[in-house]
This record gives C-alpha cells, structure tokens and sequence, in this order.
C-alpha cells in the first residue's frame, strides 16, 4: 500500500533531511509534517505543523521551541526544566528517526 501523500510547507533555505539514523540538521520536515507527542501536549495540536517549531533565521535551520524557547511555550515552568525535559522526551542528539520522503 502508498502512503498518501501530503504537502508540507518548508523553508527553501532549510538544510535536506538527513538519512535516517544521522544527527539532527535542523531541516524540520519531522515538526513540520505533525508534532511529536511532546508538542501535542505542550501546543495541544495533533495535526500539521507543531506550533512550538521556530526557523532560525540566522542559522537558515529548523528548531524546537521547547529546547531554545522554553519560557514562550512552557512559561510555568523554569527554563532549565523544560530544556532538560524536552530534550530527553524528543529524544535529542539520538538522531534522525523520521521515516520521511520529499520532493
């Protein structure tokens, strides 16, 4: 069986997604296809594009709100918690685990 296909709206200058399995690059198709379960509960989303995903200007990457942002998104909690939080529940520095393909 196809997947069903679906359009999603990407920065022209974000980095191409990584192979699988190869460290984070920032492109954000993952973020920008559907929000993990950490952003589900944070922005109370479930479809399209998580709300907590912010485009470095500066840096021409995708990143998580919740780890460079924190007190915009989870204001009730202190910074450094919900750094550590976030990293751990979107399994940072683990890797690609996005099993995506784009046009």
């Amino acid at each position: 069986m196809t997947p069903a296909r679906r359009t999603v709206m990407i920065h022209p200058e974000a980095p191409p997604k990584p192979p699988t399995g190869q460290p984070c690059n920032g492109c954000g198709l993952c973020c920008l296809y559907a929000p993990c379960p950490t952003g589900i509960v944070v922005t109370r989303r479930s479809t399209g594009a998580c709300r907590a995903l912010a485009w470095d200007e500066e840096r021409s990457l995708y990143r998580c709100g919740l780890l460079h942002e924190p007190r915009r998104h989870v204001p009730w909690l202190p910074a450094a918690w919900t750094r550590r939080l976030a990293a751990r529940w979107i399994s940072a520095g683990s890797g690609c685990d996005a099993d995506l393909q784009h046009d």
